[in-house]
């Protein structure tokens, strides 16, 4: 705990058993109350490893519903177990789990009710591997979105989140897709209901095993974003209205 709020990490999984021993190993306990891992249907031994690693909370799909089926069901566990602040970890170890007191820590002191962990801010996207292509495509698309969204992050695409418990009830979860785009539809919602989202440098890693997608699922991506933030825009104008703003049902 920090501050008396219990703080849970949620790991979506999907084939990471050659990450998730590194990953796990750095999760800063016992400043971290729980770990809940969800796998989305993996065809490796994600899960048979979780097992072995004594994580408490494994829950298994049992077909693959996409990465942002496979948060939803994180977001929701989490949420069963009472947690104040909850972190989003790919377990790919991408991400370093160093960072997750200082973005409970930010969410603790009640300065922000969502941290994201960016890749961009700094010199370091580029220095741990990521690709050119994937870093152009980022800042290309981070520029139209604060453009629309009338923000100023310096990217909406990373996978290392923190969020209070107060953020993510507020928001409808369940309306947004199951695939990659969840993540900047949530941000969107986060941003129409009033929240502020702070931002910290995170190191990256771009190795073999490390999770990606393909160029041509980027772009189905791209095109996502785009469309989230057009809508967005539409809807803080009022010229047309989006279910993705309603409250969530109880």
């Amino acid at each position: 705990m920090l501050n008396g709020k219990k703080i849970v990490v949620v790991l979506p999984a999907y084939n990471a058993e050659h990450t998730l021993e590194a990953t796990y190993r750095e999760i800063p306990f016992p400043l971290v109350d729980d770990v809940v891992l969800v796998d989305d249907h993996s065809s490796d031994a994600t899960v048979t490893l979780a097992r072995k690693l004594g994580i408490r909370h494994i829950l298994v799909h049992d077909h693959n519903r996409g990465y942002g089926a496979n948060q939803k069901t994180c977001y929701k566990k989490a949420l069963e177990l009472q947690a104040d602040i909850i972190i989003m970890l790919h377990p790919d170890y991408q991400y370093t789990p160093r960072l997750i007191p200082a973005m409970a820590a930010l969410i603790a002191e009640g300065l922000y009710h969502v941290v994201l962990g960016s890749r961009i801010l700094g010199t370091g996207a580029l220095k741990g591997g990521m690709p050119l292509y994937k870093y152009v495509f980022n800042r290309l698309l981070t520029f139209i979105q604060n453009l629309l969204l009338q923000q100023k992050l310096s990217e909406y695409h990373t996978g290392y989140r923190a969020f209070s418990r107060e953020a993510l009830t507020s928001i409808n979860l369940e309306a947004n897709s199951d695939d990659f785009v969840f993540d900047n539809q949530m941000l969107s919602q986060l941003f129409m209901a009033g929240f502020e989202v702070a931002e910290i440098t995170c190191p990256t890693r771009y190795f073999p095993q490390a999770s990606t997608i393909s160029w041509k699922r980027s772009f189905v991506y791209g095109i996502g974003v785009l469309w989230v933030s057009i809508r967005h825009f539409l809807h803080r104008h009022r010229i047309w209205r989006w279910h993705l703003y309603n409250p969530p049902t109880t």
